[in-house]
């Protein structure tokens, strides 16, 4: 087993979060407070305490694109990855960069796609056919 890691970020409201990460997402909520809650984001401790959240500019290039920096999400395996994606746009989140495939038939083939959590911290979310593409080069 990896180690997991640990992140924590500010939201703006405990319940679009609790609904948005532990709902939308699937993340299951640990401990909280009247101030902050966790969540087990795939395997990780996100904890989500209440504040101004980080400010971000578009200035990463991923392909022709600039998504916002910076950013955190998580990387699973395309079946979860596609479930994850038909949930979303279900759901009529506003997609930064929307589903899309990246490196097609090169090493590190990979499905991404960007989106914001309520509070507006930016999300990426990354879909692999194997995981040992993840560091290919």
């Amino acid at each position: 087993m990896r180690p997991p890691f640990h992140l924590a970020i500010h939201v703006t409201d405990l319940d679009d979060a609790r609904a948005f990460y532990g709902g939308l997402l699937g993340a299951e909520e640990g401990r909280s407070t009247d101030t902050w809650v966790d969540f087990d984001f795939f395997g990780h401790q996100l904890s989500l305490h209440l504040g101004q959240p980080f400010g971000t500019a578009n200035t990463g290039k991923v392909g022709d694109h600039m998504v916002a920096m910076p950013h955190f999400g998580v990387v699973l395996p395309l079946d979860q990855w596609r479930a994850m994606a038909d949930r979303l746009t279900a759901a009529a989140v506003a997609f930064e960069l929307p589903p899309s495939v990246r490196f097609e038939g090169e090493p590190g083939e990979q499905w991404t796609m960007f989106f914001r959590d309520p509070a507006g911290n930016p999300i990426e979310v990354k879909g692999f056919a194997q995981y040992d593409a993840l560091f290919a080069k």
